[in-house]
């Protein structure tokens, strides 16, 4: 019996993805591939997906090793380069029997730092500093990959002193040397583990440190413990909001060891920004959304005192450190007519809080109407 011609190819795929600056790639069984453009999933036009087509598609571009993985433990995720034109980090799945893939691209342009909407002053005052945590957070696709890689691009272009060591599964962003010496070491690849790659950084003189998640207990010991020898590390969690972020650290611990960690964190820890990404109203793309906190020492004692709960209110009324509160920078690019009302409603993280701005916002509007309207006052 001839073989089946593949319907789908990957370079088609791949091409399209590149083309129209998608982020990810969904290909199922019974369903055409799917990509996500600007934040919607979109059919290629084609027939459903044949459990063969999916094969054929994941083994153009996994390993035997990754094949192997995916047949024995159900998934594999690994990272490859389409030619020079992006990378891309696959996780490859088994599901109701079939494969099934996604992937997501990781452009090879990084954006700077006003592109990500930072303050570029903020951001050059904490990568000047030469030890301390800085975590970049917040949920599955909300662009921190990309944060981190911009901020620790700037150290490499910027810096002759520094020697940068990335931890990651898998390595996402390639940093060639630029100024700085770049060392990138792909869990599972180079390295057993986090923990393990983290042990062994200590030993390899760096002045940097950027762990691609703190997914354990050790991962997280092992980089507050590299902060606090005069690291600057670098560090993702899928938590949403700085006062959560802390919270999620602590909470990591054991009971008897959450006294000592706050005290840790209340000075290794210099910033937390948190991010989500939002649809512009626009409709072209999406932008960040950003939950910015400096550690002073008024949030110092906050952490240390086990009343992050208070933490929100700090951010409010720190803005001459840099800070802000995601609802707050959800209003601020609503009254610009940057992202919608409803988006600020269903995301915000105080509902009330939220309704209660927009509710001033809406009666400011009203009054500043009335008075355009109004007819000029006569002439005596």
């Amino acid at each position: 019996m001839p073989e089946r011609e593949a319907v789908y190819k990957m370079p088609d795929l791949l091409t399209l993805m590149v083309d129209t600056g998608s982020a990810d790639l969904h290909v199922r069984v019974g369903i055409p591939p799917a990509y996500r453009h600007k934040g919607l999933l979109k059919r290629v036009s084609g027939p459903p997906c044949e459990p063969e087509d999916v094969e054929s598609l994941v083994k153009s571009i996994a390993s035997d090793d990754h094949i192997q993985q995916l047949r024995t433990k159900g998934g594999a995720d690994f990272g490859f380069a389409f030619g020079t034109k992006a990378r891309f980090r696959v996780s490859a799945f088994k599901e109701r029997g079939n494969m099934a893939l996604v992937l997501r691209q990781i452009p090879n342009d990084l954006l700077t730092i006003s592109q990500i909407g930072l303050d570029p002053q903020l951001v050059h005052k904490l990568l000047s500093m030469s030890r301390g945590m800085i975590l970049v957070t917040g949920p599955t696709g909300s662009g921190k990959s990309t944060t981190l890689a911009s901020l620790v691009n700037i150290i490499n272009e910027e810096s002759d002193e520094a020697h940068i060591i990335t931890i990651e599964d898998p390595i996402e962003f390639y940093h060639p040397h630029k100024k700085a010496i770049t060392t990138q070491r792909e869990v599972h690849v180079d390295v057993p583990s986090f923990g393990e790659a983290l042990r062994r950084a200590l030993r390899q003189d760096p002045e940097v440190i950027l762990v691609g998640e703190l997914r354990d207990l050790e991962t997280i010991e092992m980089a507050v413990s590299a902060a606090e020898t005069g690291h600057l590390v670098f560090g993702t969690l899928h938590t949403t909001g700085a006062a959560k972020t802390v919270d999620r650290i602590v909470n990591a611990f054991p009971m008897q060891q959450q006294e000592t960690i706050r005290i840790q964190l209340s000075t290794v820890l210099q910033a937390v920004i948190s991010q989500i990404l939002l649809r512009r109203a626009d409709g072209k793309g999406r932008v960040a959304i950003h939950d910015i906190m400096i550690n002073t020492p008024s949030i110092a004692a906050l952490i240390r005192d086990n009343k992050t709960f208070r933490i929100p209110s700090d951010m409010q009324t720190g803005a001459k450190y840099g800070m802000i509160t995601m609802d707050d920078n959800m209003y601020q690019k609503f009254t610009k007519g940057i992202v919608s009302r409803e988006d600020c409603i269903n995301k915000a993280q105080d509902y009330l809080g939220m309704l209660q701005k927009l509710k001033e916002y809406d009666e400011v509007q009203s009054l500043e109407g009335e008075e355009d309207a109004a007819p000029p006052a006569k002439q005596h």
